[in-house]
Order: C-alpha cells, then sequence, then structure tokens
C-alpha cells in the first residue's frame, strides 16, 4: 500500500493567501499609524530590525494583532530564555533567502562534465569552469515561524520597552526633520497642482503643496510614493516590469513597488505610507498581481528595500554637502 504524503509546506502560498484575504476586507493594515513598545519596526531577539518582505509582513500582522511589543523570536530561542508560548498561541510564518552549492560531485554533473571534456581545447577549458562553477551556485527560500513577545510568557522586561508618546505635529505645517530629508535627496520635485505623480521623460516629481494635506505626515507619506517610482529610472535603479500603463499590470507592480517603499521609509521617519487615490481600483491592483505570482510579494518587498535603501543614501550625500557622483 501506497505511503500517502502530506503536501509539502508552501511559505509563498500560505503568505500570498494571507495578504489576499486582508486586502479582499478592503484594507492596507500597515497604512495604520503605529509604534510598538517605542519601535516602528519589528524586532529581531537581538533587537535587530527586520527588512524587506519580513519587516512587512510582521508590521501587518503587529498592527492587526495589536501587539504591544517589537520582538519577535522563534519557539527555541523562547525556551533559552526559560519563557513559554502560550497555549493556543499562532505562529506567524517569516522566509530567509540563502545560497547554495550544487554537489559538484552529483551523477548528473559528472556525466556532463565527461561528455563535453573531449570537445573543449586546454584554452577553453578554464573559462568553462568558471561557467560551471557559477552554474552550480543557486539561492534558496526557506521558511520560520515566530511569535511576538506578548505571546510569551516570562520573557524578562527588556522585551517589553516603555511606548514612547506619539508627537504631535500642527496641520500644513513642515515637520523639519522630514522635510530636511527630502530636501536632500537629488531627485527634482515641483509643488504645484493638486496631483502626485513622476514624469518619466522630465524625470521629476510633481506634487501638491503640503497646505492641501490636514495631516502633514500625509503629504511626506505620497511624496515618499511619488519618489520611490523616481527611483525606477536607468539612471538609478533601472527598473523595469515591461511596458506600463494605468490599469495594467506592470503598472500594478510598481504601484506595490511604491506603496512598500513608502512605508519602509515612513518607519524610518515616522509617517505612514499614503496616495491621494485610496479606492477599489487601487485595491485592484494587489489583488490582480498576487493572486497571478505567490511570488510577487517577496520580489516586490525586496524591490522596495532597495528603493528605500537609495533613497535614504541620497538624502545622506545631499546633507553632507556631496554631489550625485559621490555616492
Amino acid at each position: 500500500m501506497a505511503r500517502s504524503r502530506m503536501p509539502k509546506f508552501d511559505a509563498s502560498e500560505v503568505i500570498t493567501f494571507e495578504l489576499i484575504r486582508i486586502i479582499e476586507r478592503g484594507i492596507l493594515p500597515w497604512r495604520k499609524p503605529w509604534t510598538a513598545g517605542g519601535s516602528s519596526r519589528p524586532l529581531r531577539v537581538s533587537g535587530e530590525p527586520y527588512q524587506g518582505v519580513n519587516n512587512f509582513l510582521l508590521t501587518m500582522r503587529t498592527v492587526m494583532a495589536g501587539h504591544s511589543s517589537p520582538f519577535w523570536m522563534t519557539l527555541p530561542q523562547a525556551n533559552a530564555l526559560e519563557a513559554k508560548v502560550r497555549k493556543g498561541e499562532k505562529s506567524s510564518v517569516v522566509v530567509y533567502y540563502g545560497q547554495s552549492r550544487k554537489d559538484a560531485d552529483s551523477e548528473d554533473n559528472r556525466s556532463e562534465d565527461n561528455r563535453s571534456e573531449d570537445n573543449r581545447s586546454e584554452d577553453n577549458r578554464s573559462e568553462d569552469d568558471d561557467r560551471s562553477e557559477e552554474a552550480r551556485m543557486f539561492r534558496f527560500q526557506k521558511s520560520y515561524r515566530v511569535f511576538n513577545a506578548c505571546q510569551i510568557e516570562g520573557l524578562p522586561d527588556s522585551f517589553f520597552p516603555d511606548p514612547e508618546p506619539a508627537p504631535e505635529h500642527p496641520p500644513a505645517e513642515p515637520i523639519p526633520h522630514m522635510q530636511a530629508f527630502f530636501d536632500a535627496i537629488d531627485i527634482t520635485t515641483v509643488f504645484t497642482g493638486d496631483q502626485a505623480y513622476y514624469m518619466p521623460p522630465v524625470d521629476k516629481v510633481y506634487m501638491p503643496s503640503i497646505t492641501r494635506f490636514e495631516d502633514p505626515r500625509r503629504f511626506y507619506g505620497v511624496w515618499a510614493h511619488e519618489l520611490a517610482h523616481a527611483t525606477k529610472a536607468p539612471h538609478r535603479l533601472n527598473r523595469d516590469f515591461g511596458r506600463s500603463k494605468f490599469g495594467n499590470t506592470s503598472y500594478a507592480r510598481e504601484e506595490i513597488v511604491a506603496e512598500l517603499t513608502s512605508c519602509f521609509l515612513g518607519q524610518e521617519l515616522g509617517f505612514t505610507a499614503h496616495t491621494l487615490e485610496m479606492n477599489a481600483a487601487y485595491l485592484y491592483n494587489w489583488l490582480r498581481v498576487l493572486r497571478s505570482d505567490k511570488t510577487a510579494i517577496f520580489k516586490h518587498a525586496a524591490d522596495a528595500q532597495r528603493a528605500c535603501d537609495y533613497l535614504i543614501t541620497r538624502s545622506e550625500v545631499g546633507r553632507a554637502g556631496g554631489s550625485a557622483e559621490a555616492a
């Protein structure tokens, strides 16, 4: 009798379905202003902030569950601290990426090398060996499960830091540290009209003035979104999902990258992701991409992390008095 096999756990599928179910409710939870224990980013047990897709996923789960601690850890890590996960608590799936080498001594590799050996000249052999070495390297994704400190009993008090008071910002007035950050980025922004957009042919961002926003943090959230689009230019990050026009899949993918970039940058500066248009069509952009590609959120979170890092670097260079060539 054949032994039945359990279906292999597919982290990409599980995470994507989770995200689809949330967006189908008409919400983007990572847009909700939040801090947990004074941190605007989820933290590893060591205190190191999560990045990329894990930052995004755990931010979303922190907001939805209402956790007051920013710390997340695996079951063995909790046990090592002589703490215990409460009965009935559900874990959260996160992922990590690694690079590995195929077994050079496998049967297939040996036979392929033998077949090609007779046809290679001595001059070409080292070059082919280099290519073969590269071909043996591959990236892989693995998943693991973590719990928030609020789901665990017996942890030291340090995992439950006191929240910081939320700063108050006068309406329609610049927030000094945010304004300084954006002003230093060497991407031209024109303040005019009532629409926000990036225009590739002239390589400029167009923004309404801050006086059109009730909350200045929304102004910076929109500005971050449009600057994220500007990072796709060939002379910057050269991000290209194909011919983009309003409503098609390439457009939708780029919108996801800009949304996540604004989310990540907002964690650094103290605002949340924001756009001038938040409607069913915007949510549909997310759903269409996620339903057609279970790896999309992982790829685009990585794109967004690169865009966020790029903008941070450009701002640092600008504030240090550097030039575009300095970075």
